[in-house]
């Protein structure tokens, strides 16, 4: 098993920038693919990006341009940073890993941290 843990949400003003980190625990060996999704309120849950353990990364075609994901292999953990804030940025932001195929390939998700644009 393993556990996400995010951190970094709160209230951000226009334009401003924020920096969400996730915290991986349990067999954090299994993890092939790290990301983050976003959910706002009355929408579905978006696709935002992931990067995989040989750092190849891939965004979703409505957050190109604004949001940069990264890991840290030797603490467990990725980040998105995302610059040049919106309103519609507002959203719960929860982080996701994926398991190797060796491994099942099992999904996990964090519990989310919730995100506010607001001046």
């Amino acid at each position: 098993q393993v556990q996400l843990v995010e951190s970094g949400g709160g209230l951000v003003q226009p334009g401003g920038s924020l920096r969400l980190s996730c915290a991986a625990s349990g067999s954090v060996f299994r993890i092939a693919v790290m990301g983050w999704y976003r959910q706002a309120p009355g929408k579905q849950r978006e696709f935002i990006a992931t990067i995989t353990m040989g750092d190849i990364t891939k965004y979703g075609d409505s957050v190109k341009g604004r949001f940069t994901i990264s890991r840290d292999s030797a603490e467990d953990t990725w980040s998105l940073v995302v610059n040049n804030m919106e309103p519609e940025d507002t959203a719960v932001y929860y982080c996701y890993a994926e398991e190797d195929g060796y491994y099942g390939g099992k999904g996990y998700w964090g519990k989310g941290t919730l995100v506010t644009v607001s001046s």
